[in-house]
């Protein structure tokens, strides 16, 4: 079994050393944040999203993050093209299907994606995921194909069973699937890895999601173990909430110190504070 830990603290490293491009077509509500996430993990955010200068950005890209949380068509077309050159040029697409379930163009739009480009990482909330899974009649683990998955962006639904929806939609995407939520999950189809760090704080305030898909794309700028990269992404950003909550009085400060802490994270501090466990083969929790 590797040392997921350290593989991480090396992986944090790297990014300060490297400063990999991290290119972003994504959700207009919390762009600023996803671009300080980036920044302040040690990477460099560009936004760009105009199909006439997305296939030139990904030439310069070292991973390129996908976020469906504000969709039009035309955004959508971008992210195609978008896609496939960095499939070409073999750099980690991280996809995030916000609200997927919500409306069909979210469902649509993030099926017409997942078919035609080859994600890497794939990270949602437990209701996407359904969603998605449902629509594919994966497993048990999902609920009828007529529930309400999420309500605006947020998951109303626990399958209780995490795990088996990772496996499943990893096995069925190819994708190394991340679910957040109070127990954080990462599959490759394979290996199940749970993540135990956070604080109810991220809660609190809009766009905590793509932060941590954020940080996912970054991990997976540096690291080929997609499995790793996306536990380490999650679990510098939940480590960094964890002690920036006390430091806060509410939602605003928290939000500061949160910042604060992801830029002043350091490789021994991630290596020392992440609780990250594999579990048993036969562990669907």
């Amino acid at each position: 079994m590797i040392d997921i830990n350290a593989r991480i603290g090396v992986a944090l490293s790297r990014i300060r050393e490297e400063r990999p491009l991290i290119h972003h077509i994504t959700n207009s509500v919390v762009m600023n944040d996803t671009a300080n996430v980036t920044l302040h993990l040690g990477a460099l955010p560009v936004m760009a999203w105009a199909a006439e200068e997305v296939a030139e950005m990904v030439d310069q890209a070292d991973a390129l993050l996908l976020n469906l949380g504000t969709p039009t068509p035309s955004r959508v077309d971008s992210m195609l093209i978008a896609g496939r050159r960095a499939n070409e040029r073999s750099i980690p697409v991280v996809f995030d299907p916000v609200g997927a379930g919500a409306t069909t163009l979210r469902i649509e739009s993030s099926l017409r994606l997942l078919d035609q480009l080859d994600v890497a990482v794939l990270r949602g909330n437990e209701g996407e995921i359904a969603a998605l899974s449902a629509v594919w009649g994966l497993s048990e683990a999902s609920p009828a194909p007529r529930a309400r998955w999420v309500r605006g962006v947020e998951s109303v639904v626990d399958t209780g069973h995490p795990a088996a929806l990772a496996r499943a939609m990893a096995c069925k995407t190819g994708a190394t699937v991340a679910i957040t939520g109070p127990r954080d999950v990462v599959s490759d189809g394979h290996r199940v890895v749970h993540i135990d760090n956070g604080h109810l704080l991220l809660t609190a305030i809009t766009g905590t999601g793509g932060m941590a898909t954020t940080a996912v794309a970054v991990f997976a700028a540096v690291e080929d173990d997609l499995v790793v990269a996306a536990a380490g992404g999650l679990a510098a950003f939940a480590v960094a909430a964890e002690q920036a909550a006390p430091k806060a009085e509410g939602p605003a400060s928290f939000k500061v110190a949160l910042f604060d802490q992801i830029y002043s994270l350091t490789p021994e501090r991630l290596v020392d504070s992440a609780r990250i466990t594999f579990a048993e083969p036969s562990d669907g929790r």
